[in-house]
């Protein structure tokens, strides 16, 4: 892997009334595996199923009704530790978490508080060019999904659809290493895109199937530098959750409001008080849903249903054989062997499909010009239609666009003209070309003819000209024009410089 330097980005400071205070996150993201059928039975997954269609009599509670480990689903938490550099635990177990509500059947769910299945690892969250935040990552444990009440479907009544109970989430806990709003939403991102790499979660959070709970508390400058000495987390303030955020934007949103809301308590002379809180996007501010309940609050304990769960090392070493390029390795390959920036390799390489659509498009052409051409041209035109690259040109298109750029056949310019009438016809670009007479003018005397004329009309910008070379510019762009932009650039400059005797 290519060794790249980064520096740390500064923390987020909020000017209070009193005193700069810093912000401290911590994330808890649950992430649904995706899989076809659920942790514990043999229920489908399909997400948009009729309600309470997928239920099995385990997610139902029935009496008499055993869990069973789906064996693909550890494999595919597994995967995920591996891909986030964490140790994976040989030995881990299960246990209850005991609370009642009307979209938990049994009562309890099942998860990993005291021996979860994934250790320590790391994410590198990119921040901009050369900056970027080591993030590290405490655990990640599986457990059940509840289900979902329906509160807005009569005025009388609640509903429940026990379709997503018991389906297989990795909570994903990260240490409080985030320092600022914009670190968080990056964080997530960078999760997201790993998780999608491995294939262990489609991050679909419109769906609920990525959702994060954000542990937010301020400090004063220099008490973070303090807890990182001594691991004292007294130093950090006293955190408070916003639970089950869904979108970045609100996230970002979300940790500013709730930021304020406590450095406004703390300079009034009062104390936050630890708690899980919801954002109202509607209203921009955050508002309690309860107390902050303690591991002892929900009466832990292992599950008696389960044996401990053990697994061997050599499966281990055979998933992460077959592990795929992962974002920080694919994005050093794109800088080391197609020579483009860092910037541009972190915007071909956030989507896994867009990489290899890049790669794709390159053929045996220049990576620079290709990353180029498929970041402003190709996917500004995504972008602006709201769909993927490939829906708006195949990469053999590209390909075959910047080859007759490369032989000069065509202007850059004319390259555009070709890939909208690509877009909007999908006729070949070699054929487009041909019939619609765009290739590129290389005939020395046409194009000589072209700036004489130019030059004989404009005696007093020649002047000008004269006294300022850098006027010359002029001259190219009215021959280019001139031509319908078919002329070759190049000779198009060098004709005008001797002509004008620069």
């Amino acid at each position: 892997m290519l060794d790249l330097t980064y520096a740390p980005p500064k923390p987020k400071v909020i000017a209070g009334a009193k005193h700069d205070w810093e912000l401290v996150i911590g994330m808890e993201v649950h992430a649904q595996v995706a899989s076809r059928a659920k942790l514990f039975s043999g229920a489908s997954t399909q997400f948009g199923a009729e309600p309470n269609s997928n239920v099995s009599f385990v997610d139902a509670a029935m009496p008499g009704m055993l869990p069973v480990i789906n064996d693909f689903c550890v494999e595919q938490a597994v995967r995920t530790g591996l891909g986030l550099k964490a140790q994976i635990n040989l030995w881990s177990a299960f246990d209850r978490k005991n609370y009642f509500y009307p979209d938990l059947p049994q009562g309890y769910q099942i998860s990993q508080l005291y021996h979860p299945l994934v250790g320590e690892g790391e994410i590198l969250v990119d921040m901009e060019p050369g900056i970027a935040r080591k993030v590290r990552i405490e655990r990640i444990h599986m457990e059940q999904d509840a289900g979902k009440s329906i509160h807005d479907m009569d005025p009388n009544m609640s509903f429940v659809d026990l379709n997503r109970t018991g389906v297989a989430l990795m909570e994903i806990v990260s240490r409080p290493d985030i320092r600022g709003p914009e670190e968080a939403a990056a964080y997530v991102t960078k999760l997201r895109q790993i998780l999608r790499y491995l294939g262990t979660c489609d991050g679909n959070m419109q769906n609920g199937n990525l959702r994060a709970d954000v542990n937010i508390s301020v400090c004063r400058p220099g008490d973070y530098e303090k807890y990182m000495e001594s691991q004292d987390f007294s130093h950090l303030g006293t955190r408070c959750e916003i639970k089950n955020m869904n979108s970045m934007r609100f996230i970002q949103q979300a940790i500013e409001h709730e930021a304020r809301r406590q450095i406004a308590i703390l300079e009034g002379g009062g104390e936050v008080v630890q708690e899980t809180r919801l954002y109202d996007p509607d209203k921009g501010e955050t508002r309690s849903m309860r107390s902050k309940e303690e591991a002892h609050d929900y009466r832990y304990f292992p599950d008696p249903d389960l044996l401990p769960l053990t697994i061997e090392q050599a499966w281990v070493d055979e998933i992460e054989a077959n592990l795929p390029e992962l974002p920080d390795e694919k994005k050093a390959r794109f800088i080391r062997d197609y020579g483009v920036t860092e910037y541009d390799a972190s915007v071909l390489t956030a989507d896994l499909d867009l990489a290899a659509y890049f790669e794709d498009s390159v053929g045996a052409g220049d990576g620079k010009k290709t990353a180029n051409w498929v970041i402003n041209e190709v996917l500004g035109r995504a972008n602006k239609a709201e769909v993927t690259a490939r829906e708006i040109a195949t990469p053999q298109a590209n390909a075959e666009i910047l080859a007759m750029v490369a032989n000069d056949e065509i202007s850059t310019k004319i390259a555009k003209d070709v890939l909208e009438i690509h877009i909007e016809t999908g006729r070949a670009p070699a054929e487009i070309v041909e019939t619609e007479g765009m290739k590129q003018v290389t005939d020395t005397g046409a194009i000589e003819a072209a700036v004489d004329q130019i030059i004989a009309d404009n005696p007093a910008q020649v002047e000008k000209a004269k006294v300022n070379p850098k006027l010359a510019g002029w001259f190219v762009g009215q021959v280019m024009k001139a031509t319908g932009g078919k002329a070759n650039p190049k000779a198009v400059n060098e004709i005008v410089q001797a002509r004008l005797e620069l």
